[in-house]
């Protein structure tokens, strides 16, 4: 039998297009948002098709979202950004002390990030989802934090999900 659930890429092979900056920005909000009380994935796909950098999860439910950027240049290439906010209650960016914030969007909140921490320099807007959406965040952040455990206990039994 063929399951929809099946064909969802969860746990995507590593694409090594992050940057050293990118890979401490995504460290130090992590730690940041472990703090808040928050458990993260990294790079996870979302039912839109998109890849979030950081999606975290908290004992209430709440679902963040964090756009890691590591230069200007990267921020004016995205014009993806826009899509994650329906799958999130709360937009941020994350990004190092030389980047200015000025230039990012002012209804995003914004964390700025090294490898060994971050703090938050203003809270994101909260825009509630809906329900439907909540719940499939939720079970595909649990399915993808499970399947990655798996994969790290079993690496050969999981093969046939980089193929």
């Amino acid at each position: 039998m063929d399951r929809p659930a099946r064909n969802i890429a969860l746990v995507p092979p590593p694409d090594r297009r992050q940057s050293e900056t990118a890979l401490a920005i995504a460290r130090g909000t992590a730690r940041l948002l472990r703090s808040l009380g928050f458990s993260c994935i990294s790079e996870l796909p979302l039912p839109s098709g998109r890849r979030a950098d950081l999606v975290a999860l908290n004992e209430r439910g709440e679902i963040w979202i964090v756009e890691i950027k590591s230069s200007v240049e990267d921020l004016r290439a995205d014009q993806k950004w826009h899509e994650y906010r329906a799958h999130c209650d709360r937009l941020f960016f994350a990004f190092t002390q030389d980047l200015p914030c000025e230039i990012f969007p002012e209804d995003t909140g914004l964390i700025i990030a090294d490898a060994y921490g971050a703090h938050m320099h203003c809270e994101a807007p909260e825009h509630r989802i809906a329900a439907a959406t909540r719940k499939q965040m939720t079970v595909r952040f649990g399915m993808a934090a499970a399947l990655r455990i798996n994969r790290l206990v079993d690496p050969q039994g999981h093969v046939d999900f980089w193929e």
